[in-house]
């Protein structure tokens, strides 16, 4: 239950929009430049931003100042050989959903593939010594659903607990989003799997976990509801927290994320329509895409910084 293609969409949209409108209160980043993406995930690396995003081989977008942003070459030229393996009826070079972090002096690249309603799915992983450098390494599959399971594997978030320790969020609808430690060493999976989020309502939706940690809590930020509509979609972005990167995630009127709880941080306005498949880049930036009711509904690239209040709470 995910994302329609957007690999057309992505290759041909080079846009110039300026999202200062987004709210007049908030510390929105002005953008330029091409800013096509449907599930980003940012990464700074010396004076360069690159945003990482869904699309043919995996969408790449860097800017030199934070605000004006151009493409860059993908990241899969051709399919490794094991997708199809996990996925026999994915669209070719269709990736979802990246997610990449820096850890243990390499950067890590997490990304799904799928297909579209359907819980057939793998996360997959390459690593490198740097963005710019490139020269992405295979490390083959993470972890794979087959039809059978109860949850999906897809939106991978690498996160890393208080003590400096690896762990993967992921899922989608199903029994919702789901949490494992990963193994310093190969940034796979070990040990148990955790429920963290779950919804019975509107079939289920919940996706694209990420989880930050400030201030003693695990804050998780999840898009609840439908995507991929354009104008159409009626994506929110909501969180809560834990003392425990295991859980439980509660909101700010301590609902648990796991009996449909989540307080709503954004949920589009006027022209921004469906905002979600959020990342949350050090606890203090928040990115994600929204669907432009001025330009036919495509998915735009918004940064925001985050602002956190005296309880704890984050908003724009």
């Amino acid at each position: 239950m995910k994302r329609k293609r957007f690999i057309l969409l992505l290759a041909l949209v080079v846009m110039a929009t300026t999202f200062s409108d987004v709210r007049s209160y908030a510390a929105h980043w002005g953008l330029s430049g091409d800013v096509g993406v449907h599930d980003p995930s940012i990464i700074k690396e010396g004076n360069s931003w690159y945003v990482f995003s869904t699309g043919e081989g995996l969408q790449v977008l860097r800017s030199d100042n934070g605000t004006d942003f151009y493409r860059v070459p993908q990241i899969f030229l051709s399919a490794p050989s094991w997708w199809k393996t996990y996925v026999p009826k994915q669209e070719p070079m269709d990736v979802w959903a990246p997610d990449v972090k820096a850890y243990n002096g390499k950067v890590w690249l997490y990304y799904s593939i799928s297909t579209f309603t359907k819980n057939t799915s793998a996360i997959g992983l390459v690593s490198a010594s740097s963005v710019g450098a490139g020269n992405w390494k295979d490390e083959g599959v993470v972890i794979s659903t087959n039809g059978t399971q109860n949850y999906n594997a897809i939106d991978p978030e690498l996160v890393i607990d208080a003590k400096g320790d690896p762990w993967l969020a992921f899922g989608s609808f199903w029994t919702g989003l789901k949490l494992t430690k990963l193994d310093k060493n190969t940034m796979k999976p070990t040990g148990s799997l955790y429920s963290i989020a779950q919804r019975t309502v509107n079939d289920g939706a919940i996706e694209a976990p990420s989880i930050t940690y400030r201030g003693g809590y695990y804050y998780l930020f999840a898009s609840i509801d439908s995507c991929c509509s354009g104008v159409n979609s009626t994506y929110k972005i909501i969180y809560g927290r834990s003392k425990n990167i295991t859980g439980p995630y509660v909101d700010k009127n301590g609902v648990s994320l796991m009996n449909n709880g989540g307080t709503i941080l954004d949920s589009g306005n006027a022209r921004w329509k469906g905002p979600g498949g959020q990342d949350v880049y050090d606890a203090n930036l928040i990115v994600r895409h929204a669907y432009d009711a001025e330009d036919e509904g495509k998915p735009k690239l918004l940064i925001s910084d985050l602002i956190w209040d005296s309880g704890g709470w984050p908003s724009y």
